[in-house]
């Protein structure tokens, strides 16, 4: 008996669940939840309300939402097809492009290919200030062609978290259903040696990342659904000690921009434990924590493949999202509604 029959003989006829998803950023690699995505929502009995995301988990929550709401599971598919299928496609004919020969020599590696090398290389040595005067940010343009803004601010039936970095104070800032446009996501996804800090309202901001990857507290606080499945693309463990000096940046980064959720975690295991003194009446007692992860699938590829964005690769990583969803559909699909999946 698969999950889901499982599921339906304990609960009886025509009850479902739903989910809060907490989608984490880590540039192309958010292909790989666009493919966990694309398996949730063939799962007809699972419901979503609340989405919180950062970087390229905002825009993957706010195609996803956008999608749902105009249409349905199909059109939420649809829509996250056509985000990642513009992110690819406005990258053509720039930098970021990989020759035959890497493909033949590095596979997904592109590390030391040569446009990528070029990128990185001017980006340490000038700033996007110096390098992109005019301030042009192609996420904007892309979110704007691919999210129906108006509707995510309009129409409250699933809730927007997305999470940025004010510059001046460090700050997280959560943008609701209400303040979401283009602007707003771009910001959660401003990385700032590629892109000037986005302006709104007259403050600055950088990717999200740094002091939310993602927020889990709204998703406790203001949402109704007791079930919260975390979509996790940075490693939080690397069994190897980084000896090179392009090894020991990226996990310097990749320990950075983990480090608020880890602590996140930490504090909700204490208070669901009842290792604190809060009442036991407060929301993050009952909720169920589940977790989806990389796992093995980025190993090897480099610390360029979060911004390598040829079309083959973001295909790559959705068919390897959409293998572990249904892993972790398999293993844990039963446990929706009743009792936490994650350690």
């Amino acid at each position: 008996m698969g999950w889901l029959s499982r599921l339906r003989a304990s609960w009886g006829p025509g009850r479902g669940v739903r989910l809060n998803l907490a989608l984490q950023g880590g540039g192309s690699h958010g292909a790989f939840t666009w493919g966990v995505l694309d398996r949730l929502l063939e799962e007809g009995r699972i419901g979503y309300e609340g989405l919180s995301g950062t970087s390229a988990g905002a825009l993957n929550a706010a195609a996803f939402a956008s999608g749902l709401l105009a249409g349905g599971r199909d059109e939420a598919r649809a829509s996250l097809e056509r985000l990642w299928r513009t992110v690819s496609e406005q990258a053509l004919g720039g930098p970021l492009q990989a020759t035959p020969l890497d493909y033949l020599l590095l596979g997904w590696n592109r590390d030391w290919s040569p446009g990528f090398v070029l990128v990185n290389s001017l980006s340490r040595m000038a700033s996007p200030y110096q390098l992109n005067p005019g301030g042009y940010n192609p996420l904007v343009r892309i979110l704007e062609e691919t999210v129906d803004f108006e509707r995510l601010r309009q129409d409250r039936r699933v809730r927007m978290f997305v999470a940025a970095t004010r510059v001046r104070t460090g700050e997280a800032r959560i943008f609701r259903n209400g303040e979401l446009d283009a602007r707003a996501v771009a910001a959660s996804a401003c990385l700032p040696l590629l892109f000037q800090a986005v302006e709104i309202d007259g403050e600055a901001y950088w990717d999200g990342g740094y002091t939310a990857n993602p927020a889990l507290w709204p998703l406790f606080l203001e949402c109704r659904s007791r079930d919260l499945l975390l979509v996790q693309l940075t490693p939080p463990e690397r069994p190897e000690l980084p000896t090179r000096v392009a090894d020991i940046v990226d996990r310097a980064n990749e320990i950075a921009f983990n480090a608020n959720l880890v602590r996140e975690l930490e504090l909700l295991g204490l208070l669901r434990g009842g290792r604190a003194a809060v009442s036991p009446a407060l929301p993050w007692r009952r909720h169920r924590l589940h977790a989806i992860d990389t796992g093995t699938v980025t190993e090897g590829m480099g610390r360029n493949s979060r911004i390598n964005p040829d079309w083959h690769f973001l295909c790559h990583l959705r068919d390897e999202g959409r293998a572990r969803a249904d892993a972790w559909l398999q293993a844990h699909g039963a446990a929706l509604g009743r009792h936490s999946s994650m350690a």
